[in-house]
């Protein structure tokens, strides 16, 4: 079959591995001029290290594992630890695998075989489902045929927009908004990613291998804005924090300032009552995101892109079939992720200076500095 995916993130380069090792023809289209790879480290958890392994992947990511959530601890306004999440808050189990988004997604990209197309600068404009194929109309002008479309283009699905309708329709606010800001003047030999709170506010260094971020997080209510838009963004975090001048926040809302690769968004869940329509279908966040707080998006993609691709094997190309059959397996996977986060905002963002004390009379005792 002839496969268009709309996304080249984790769950885009999953789905066009594993559905180009089953013999299909894959192209994938992705709007950025290059792979994303930034970001914060990220989880692979359960069932999803057994797919891992049946890609012949698990060594690789193992090789490459790295320890950053373990080794948060939360500060008061002079640096001083006052204590670190409990091992129960972080994690399912000691096989947990923690990661850097770069390692895994280049990890992804080396695998992908010399016939899956890569079109960067380009994105889907519109779609023509006839009921025996779909014909494409990208940005750029081209124009192409294909049997299926997967749509693995995130939260904010461009794809999932014009098949299913508005984000609006779907979307989940949980009320917090998360940046992400490259600091390469923090990274520094001890491990220690420090983690300190205002009311409603969380700043913090997350460091990895020979790497530094600025991690913010505020309480808010859905804000308008344009997710394109940099300078937005910006000024939209800048007065979140106003006023906030404690420990290093000012240091890290320049980093902010200045980085080109700024990642900002909402944390919302994307809630659907299917995830596929005629020859349309969604994986990754396009079709169930759970938020970062839940630690599961990067396994929701990988078992996602795996089953999908499996049942349009078994269903000898059906696509009816197997879209039903991979939406059956996949959902319970999907519905627990999205259940696991209504504790994780109050252990990382408490709303009030008695909420914060509160919460850190029930941390685990400060980690040895590393």
């Amino acid at each position: 079959m002839d496969i268009l995916i709309s996304g080249a993130g984790m769950a885009g380069l999953a789905t066009a591995l594993d559905l180009s090792a089953r013999g299909h023809r894959v192209t994938v289209v992705e709007r950025a001029s290059h792979f994303r790879v930034n970001g914060s480290p990220i989880d692979v958890r359960g069932d999803a290290l057994g797919i891992l392994e049946k890609m012949g992947l698990l060594d690789r990511v193992r090789e490459q594992r790295v320890l950053t959530t373990e080794l948060v601890q939360f500060v008061d306004d002079d640096g001083e630890p006052v204590g670190r999440p409990r091992s129960a808050d972080i994690g399912d189990s000691p096989d947990d695998l923690e990661i850097a988004r770069e390692d895994l997604a280049n990890i992804l990209v080396d695998a992908l075989p010399p016939d899956v197309e890569i079109l960067f600068r380009d994105s889907v404009r519109s779609l023509d489902d006839d009921g025996t194929g779909v014909d494409v109309a990208f940005a750029s002008g081209h124009r192409q045929r294909f049997d299926i479309v997967v749509g693995a283009d995130g939260q904010h699905s461009r794809v999932r927009g014009l098949v299913f309708g508005p984000e609006g329709d779907f979307a989940r606010h949980l009320g917090y908004y998360v940046a992400l800001a490259d600091l390469p003047d923090e990274v520094r030999p001890h491990r220690m990613n420090p983690m300190y709170n205002a009311p409603g506010r969380l700043a913090g260094i997350a460091r990895y291998k020979d790497r530094a971020l600025a991690v913010l997080m505020f309480r808010s209510d859905p804000i308008d804005y344009d997710y394109h838009d940099l300078d937005e963004q910006r000024r939209i975090i800048v007065d979140a924090f106003a006023g906030t001048t404690g420990w290093k926040v000012p240091q890290l809302i320049e980093a902010v300032r200045v980085d080109p690769e700024l990642y900002f968004d909402s944390s919302s869940q994307i809630h659907m009552r299917t995830w596929h329509r005629g020859r349309v279908v969604l994986v990754g966040d396009a079709a169930h995101c759970a938020t970062s707080l839940s630690g599961r998006g990067t396994s929701l993609a990988f078992t996602g892109a795996y089953f999908l691709a499996e049942e349009l094997d078994r269903a000898d190309g059906d696509h009816v079939v197997a879209f039903e059959r991979y939406e059956t397996r996949q959902r319970p996977y999907a519905e627990f992720a999205q259940k696991s986060v209504d504790a994780g905002a109050d252990l990382i963002i408490p709303p009030t200076w008695e909420a914060i004390a509160a919460r850190n009379e029930r941390l685990d005792g400060v980690a040895p500095a590393r």
